[in-house]
């Protein structure tokens, strides 16, 4: 489906933008581009993979103008750019509003006029329930979404949603380690505390999933297995060789929930259980207002929401087996020094 193709990726420096091209730059792709911000990150890349169908365009989702220019000719999109620092956005939330609510409405105002086949996307937990500006922003991004799609006849839009990606940057398994390795406590919130463990390439398989067999407005979801944070530390203590290491608690941080939710009861109830993922149509009623103040439905009050508190949770061996499937933690284990995922 890829043959001759071209894709592009905002905010395709990141580290899913880097996990697609480790996997596709030697496909039957024609042609990847990457929009972003960042001339320094590009040059990286640039250097890094050194292929010729790589091509790189600078320029900022907000701005319409730099879109269009990134999207004539394209085929596909995967629309990764995105404001996603929780402090950031709750400091200056209409920052978050302009990337992740406006810059996605032109990314699919751009891809609708040019014609661009299919366009996939990222979402986040943290839109279900949301409780600060940058979940607030991705639900509302996922709003625009959706009512793009309604009207978007030769171009099918879709979202996946995904939690935390494991020993990304930022992420808090390189903090864990790097304290570790400096011998000073390891910081936990809420031993309690849950969240959905989540490979780069789990991210990046979830995105080709929705692609291959997304409709218009759809939203997919990875059954995606969780552990408390406790364990996770646990998990990498035993895996670092140093069991017992001394654990800080320092309670739950503005903006942080005790569990992070995948898919609201609401979702759950028009879910479609496709067996290793979840896929929510979109919600197509017309401006009937009776359907919102007359008429109820009585399975909406008995569903329950698909949270870290209620998927498969992982012990201490899970979440070893899991974590090392990550390079970063096979190079710690090893004795290497490496940095985590863009």
């Amino acid at each position: 489906m890829f043959s001759t193709k071209k894709l592009l990726i905002t905010g395709g420096t990141g580290s899913f933008g880097n996990a697609v091209l480790r996997r596709f730059l030697d496909s039957d792709l024609s042609e990847i581009r990457i929009l972003s911000r960042d001339e320094k990150k590009q040059d990286d890349m640039r250097k890094k993979f050194n292929h010729s169908k790589l091509k790189f365009y600078i320029g900022d989702v907000r701005d319409y103008q730099s879109v269009i220019n990134a999207v004539r000719g394209v085929d596909f999109i995967f629309h990764a750019a995105a404001l996603k620092q929780v402090p950031s956005c709750e400091f200056h939330p209409m920052e978050a509003v302009k990337t992740n609510v406006i810059g996605t409405e032109n990314v699919l105002e751009a891809a609708i006029n040019c014609g661009v086949r299919r366009v996939v996307c990222l979402s986040t937990d943290k839109a279900v329930y949301p409780i600060n500006a940058m979940g607030i922003s991705k639900a509302m991004m996922e709003k625009v979404i959706v009512a793009k799609s309604r009207s978007a006849a030769e171009t099918v839009i879709c979202a996946t949603r995904y939690g935390n990606v494991m020993a990304s940057r930022g992420s808090v398994i390189p903090l864990f380690t790097k304290q570790i390795r400096s011998g000073q406590a390891i910081t936990i919130t809420d031993p309690n505390m849950t969240r959905f463990m989540m490979t780069l390439d789990d991210a990046v398989d979830l995105v080709l999933y929705a692609f291959e067999h997304g409709n218009a407005g759809d939203i997919f979801v990875q059954k995606a297995p969780a552990a408390t944070i406790f364990t996770l530390a646990s998990a990498l203590c035993d895996l670092l060789a140093v069991p017992g290491h001394p654990i800080n608690v320092i309670g739950t941080r503005h903006g942080e929930k005790l569990y992070e939710a995948l898919l609201s009861r609401e979702e759950m109830v028009a879910a479609k259980d496709l067996g290793n993922y979840f896929c929510v149509p979109p919600d197509l009623r017309d401006l009937n207002y009776g359907k919102y103040v007359e008429y109820g439905e009585l399975k909406i009050s008995e569903a329950v929401d698909y949270n870290s508190h209620n998927t498969t949770r992982l012990d201490v061996e899970g979440m070893r087996a899991l974590l090392m499937k990550l390079r970063f933690v096979q190079a710690q284990v090893a004795g290497e020094h490496v940095e985590p995922e863009e």
